[in-house]
């Protein structure tokens, strides 16, 4: 019986008639999939024809129905854009479903709001990189317009060419996730519309009366004292302050307390390079964390997987439960006033309960900090938001997009 199925959910509404609804289910069949999420959606009064954006979270084994489980809800909800992927893990009303069947739904009902579904095919991507006109045409709404979901197939999509292309390209913010359905080429499964996809990128833009406000919580705190990179070679770091690297970050550890240094050891050594180099001062949230991808002994270098020059500046990075929560809440705290109408959130599929000991981490703490504040997502093999006003993909991280009306 759909009845005894669990099934979790949340609505919010605010000012200007935004209102999102998200919910999530556990079921192994087509019917328990479907009845249990449309039971939650009629309950709480989404009309059919009245959710613009649906966005579908197909978690372990829902993939293999997808496309008779988003032909029904398409039919029966009638959005202007429904988009779909599959996923390891899915989140939705207060609950994260990591490796269970079932899945999770976005819905939003967005007066006044401009919607834009895309489909790019991994034969695509060479010729709209290159080609800024080709790529606002194919993504960004006519008018006034604020940003993109972008959801993506890991194996197909050269994503570290694509998101400066988005950058350059749309007025907009970028804020995704790559999917995480397969570990294998081919096995992910994407959907806009009425369109299936097994490679490349789907999304939405969104333009008109909506804020699409972004937060990358990346988990983690800056340890020891910032470090002037005085040499470097692309992504290996030759020099700190005139001294080798290595050198220079051996020295460093061995003035950190011993409980920094037991997270390295439990977790890896990560390095932050601060976004705006000119501050004076460098706190939590100034650095793109990364990270360290290799040591070169002969050259007394390290490497951060990111181009480094001379005059940025780095500084060592601990991250472990404690301190990806305190983040996560930090970040979230100034929307406490105003929360906004809802929320789409890109976790790592190496947060959940492989990070934090207490289930369902970080939609428990985002409903907490914004009253209960509608959010529904997945647990994503690689997380896309801007830090410091560029795009990147992250590791560890939960990135949000955060929906507001915007009031005249």
């Amino acid at each position: 019986m759909v009845g005894s199925l669990p099934r979790f959910e949340a609505v919010g509404e605010k000012g200007g008639g935004v209102r999102v609804g998200s919910y999530c289910v556990e079921g192994t069949s087509l019917e328990e999939i479907r009845d249990g999420l449309l039971a939650e959606v009629d309950a709480d009064g989404f009309a059919p024809g009245a959710c613009g954006l649906v966005i579908c979270f197909l978690g372990a084994g829902a993939r293999y129905v997808a496309r008779e489980l988003s032909e029904q809800l398409r039919n029966r909800l009638a959005p202007e854009a429904y988009l779909a992927v599959s996923c390891e893990g899915v989140i939705g009303g207060d609950r994260e479903l990591e490796r269970t069947p079932g899945a999770a739904l976005f819905v939003a009902d967005l007066p006044g709001v401009l919607l834009k579904p895309f489909a790019i095919g991994a034969d695509d991507w060479e010729a709209i990189c290159e080609d800024p006109r080709e790529l606002r045409r194919r993504v960004c709404t006519p008018e006034q317009h604020r940003g993109q979901i972008l959801l993506a197939d890991p194996f197909t999509t050269p994503i570290d060419a694509v998101l400066p292309a988005f950058d350059a390209a749309t007025d907009g913010v970028t804020v995704g996730g790559m999917a995480s359905g397969s570990a294998q080429p081919g096995g992910n499964v994407l959907i806009v519309n009425d369109r299936i996809c097994l490679d490349g990128a789907v999304g939405v833009g969104l333009g008109g009366a909506i804020r699409l406000e972004t937060l990358v919580s990346q988990g983690c705190r800056p340890v020891g004292e910032p470090l002037l990179v005085t040499r470097s070679d692309g992504p290996y770091i030759l020099e700190l302050r005139r001294r080798p690297a290595i050198e220079m970050l051996e020295e460093l550890l061995q003035t950190l307390p011993e409980e920094d240094l037991l997270l390295f050891r439990r977790t890896g050594l990560f390095i932050g390079v601060a976004i705006d180099e000119t501050r004076d001062e460098f706190r939590r949230g100034d650095f793109l964390v990364r990270g360290l991808q290799g040591v070169d002994r002969d050259r007394h270098a390290i490497s951060v997987g990111e181009p480094v020059r001379p005059g940025q500046t780095i500084q060592l990075h601990v991250r472990d439960a404690g301190t990806a929560g305190e983040d996560l809440r930090e970040l979230l705290a100034p929307h406490r006033l105003d929360s906004p109408a809802g929320a789409l959130l890109f976790s790592c599929n190496g947060r959940g309960s492989r990070m934090f000991e207490t289930p369902n981490h970080d939609v428990s703490v985002t409903r907490a900090v914004l009253a209960g504040m509608p959010v529904a997502g997945f647990f994503a093999m690689g997380e896309l938001g801007p830090v410091g006003g560029r795009t990147f993909i992250h590791g560890h991280t939960a990135s949000f997009a955060l929906l507001r009306p915007d009031l005249p």
